[in-house]
């Protein structure tokens, strides 16, 4: 039996009319009449009388609507349950998503993404940008948020689209006491934090103070930008972090950096053949949170952003 018969059946007993059940459920009455025939000859049942003046349901057909019930709503929840799953009233996004935006970003955005769509399962991953890349390229994340900076730009995998959130100034840290000016070239003799050897933001300073005609001499090593700021608090060195990382505080001097490339994008990625009809909500609720109004933060469309910002 065609459970499209049983739907027929159950709406030709409720009318008492071929032609009514035809102009309800959309269908000619030569279809419903041949879905009816169809049906009478799986299951070896005589479903109506033929009168001249019309049909009259038989008790075998009674019995089959109310047998058949439980499959048609069973049917009926599974398709408003696809078709909420179609246009992401339902379903799972897994986010991806590197430590400081997921301070500064993900929070309102999947404030954003749970308001519009609250009964969608939505799945958070901390990582660093290769690692959140290599879970998007096997297909363990939907969307990634990653970061590359101007002095480390990255190539990320064929079959990637990238959408721009924001652009970070580079921002210089020193404590409230700190002799020194805001030129790189002055800070030559000062001991550095920065972050693990490994990552592009000890490689940008590397290269930044190369630039300026020194090496710098690390102390301190942290991938926590609290830890880095308390460093530079306490008088234990100076820092180069980008603009998402600062916290403007009387306890640390703050200036942009204003070398040629000083800056870090920050983009989301997700596998341009991904169709999860969750993901462009997903973009535009982190477009929407990028900050506004913030020292060393600039939208997509501010890519200049040459203000200092409040120290």
């Amino acid at each position: 039996m065609k459970p499209q018969h049983l739907l027929t059946l159950r709406t030709v007993v409720r009318t008492g009319s071929f032609v009514d059940a035809a102009r309800e459920l959309g269908y000619t009455s030569s279809a419903v009449s041949q879905q009816i025939s169809a049906l009478e000859k799986d299951t070896g049942l005589v479903l109506f009388e033929r009168e001249a003046h019309g049909i009259r349901a038989t008790s075998a057909a009674d019995r089959l609507v109310e047998l058949g019930a439980p499959l048609l709503a069973t049917l009926e929840e599974l398709d408003q349950q696809v078709r909420r799953l179609a246009t992401g009233a339902t379903g799972r996004l897994r986010l991806g998503s590197f430590p400081t935006a997921g301070v500064r970003l993900v929070p309102a955005a999947l404030s954003a993404l749970t308001s519009a769509h609250p009964h969608a399962e939505i799945q958070l991953q901390e990582g660093e940008p290769k690692e959140l890349v290599a879970a998007l390229d096997a297909g363990d994340l939907d969307v990634a948020l990653v970061y590359e900076y101007g002095l480390s730009p990255q190539q990320w995998p064929i079959g990637l689209t990238s959408h721009p959130l924001l652009r970070e100034d580079l921002v210089l840290l020193r404590a409230p006491g700190s002799r020194h000016g805001t030129r790189l070239a002055g800070l030559s003799g000062e001991r550095w934090i920065t972050s693990r050897e490994d990552t592009a933001g000890a490689l940008s300073l590397d290269r930044l103070c190369a630039a300026a005609g020194f090496q710098a001499s690390v102390a301190f090593r942290s991938n926590n930008y609290d830890v880095v700021r308390e460093l530079v608090s306490t008088g234990q060195g100076v820092a180069i972090v980008p603009g998402l990382a600062h916290v403007p505080s009387t306890s640390v001097r703050a200036s942009r950096v204003t070398q040629r490339s000083a800056f870090r994008r920050v983009l989301a990625l997700h596998r341009r053949g991904n169709t999860n009809p969750l993901l462009r909500a997903a973009i535009s609720a982190l477009r929407g949170a990028v900050p506004t109004g913030q020292p060393y933060v600039h939208g997509a469309g501010d890519e200049d952003g040459t203000g200092d910002g409040t120290p």
